[in-house]
């Protein structure tokens, strides 16, 4: 047999887990547009494109989930459960060696009456398939972040941008200093609306000549009232935003981390729901046999590749740092929301790359 074969073998017999869940495929070019508007242009970096010209603009897609959640909000039955086996494309850096084109094996959950019990299922099904392997498991939870930046005492449009930045935690750091007082303002911003006081907008686009960009006056009023009542609004107090920077750096054993938030939601009341959730994940987890004892928790995880993901994430990793993940997954409300013109279902998945589990147990032989 060929290395690609033996890998195909290994995919098929860690699909058998999943053997209760729909067999499904979905479509090798993925609407463009659909991936823009859930990741934006850095998208463009990672994944392959091509043209068509009924279509428009296609990428090969980067993952299943998003065809899959397509699928299933397009009419599928409720609760449903899927698996799928093939092949994803992304652009890689160049000299990394690592494939541009890999297997993915996944199973996703669709479960509006019970979604704790769906995390837990998903997490306990993706630990057995990879039992007797040397992986190193971890858990976060983008939910817990996403209720801390809403517990904030400050105005909505600087949580919407702390919420949209989560997952750049070098911005993130740069809104929340610049929110507290702590960083200073873009000198750009300051001097535009310096003139702005001074001569008023109309007076600056007449100045500035002809209109060139694709702005309309009145979205730079609205830009323009947008930055004034940023700067009118008082500081993040100093105690929140100390309490929401330790909240990013906790790392302890799941077994602990539950205390560890009901004290942060000691100093942000308004984080006592998404506490109260974890803590029922928590006793879900117990219930499928997890040893939570064991399973780090990390608020972080999942901070800087997982930007559908919004409540619990995890991931399977291998012992080399160097190396991707053997598996990695979470839940993801809010894309089915997105996805589904409004409707929505609580969704929860993985995936692993059989290709990384054949390579360890290979290493292991």
């Amino acid at each position: 047999m060929t290395l690609k074969s033996d890998i195909r073998a290994e995919a098929e017999a860690l699909q058998a887990i999943f053997a209760d869940a729909v067999p499904v495929d979905a479509p090798m070019l993925v609407s463009a547009d659909t991936l823009l508007d859930l990741y934006g242009e850095d998208i463009r970096g990672r994944a392959f494109t091509t043209h068509d010209p009924d279509r428009g603009e296609l990428m090969l897609r980067p993952d299943f989930t998003v065809p899959v959640v397509q699928m299933h909000m397009d009419g599928g039955a409720e609760p449903a459960r899927y698996t799928y086996l093939g092949e994803v494309f992304r652009m890689q850096d160049a000299g990394s060696g690592r494939p541009t084109e890999y297997l993915q094996l996944g199973y996703e959950v669709f479960d509006r009456a019970n979604p704790l019990q769906a995390d837990a299922e998903v997490f306990a099904l993706m630990l057995k398939a990879l039992d007797g392997l040397p992986v190193r498991a971890v858990t976060g939870d983008i939910g817990v972040l996403l209720a801390a930046i809403e517990a904030l005492d400050t105005t909505q449009a600087r949580k919407a941008a702390l919420r949209r930045h989560v997952w750049r935690p070098r911005r993130f750091r740069a809104l929340l200093d610049r929110f507290t007082g702590k960083g200073k303002p873009a000198k750009g911003r300051a001097e535009y609306l310096k003139a702005a006081e001074e001569e008023g907008l109309a007076a600056m686009i007449a100045r500035a000549g002809p209109p060139i960009g694709l702005r309309t006056t009145d979205e730079m009023n609205a830009r323009l009232e947008r930055l004034r009542a940023e700067a009118a609004a008082d500081p993040i107090d100093q105690t929140q935003a100390e309490v929401l920077v330790s909240l990013l750096a906790l790392k302890s054993p799941l077994s602990e981390a539950v205390e560890a938030l009901q004290n942060f939601a000691v100093d942000l009341p308004g984080l006592q729901g998404a506490v109260e959730h974890f803590a029922a994940r928590v006793d879900a987890l117990k219930a499928v046999g997890v040893s939570v004892s064991d399973i780090p928790y990390e608020a972080s995880y999942g901070r800087t590749q997982m930007e559908y993901y919004d409540g619990f994430v995890f991931g399977l990793l291998a012992p080399s740092p160097s190396l991707p993940p053997l598996a990695t997954g979470g839940r993801y409300d809010a894309l089915t929301r997105q996805l589904g013109g409004g409707r929505e279902i609580p969704a929860v998945g993985g995936v692993i790359r059989p290709e990384q589990v054949h390579a360890l147990r290979r290493a292991q032989a």
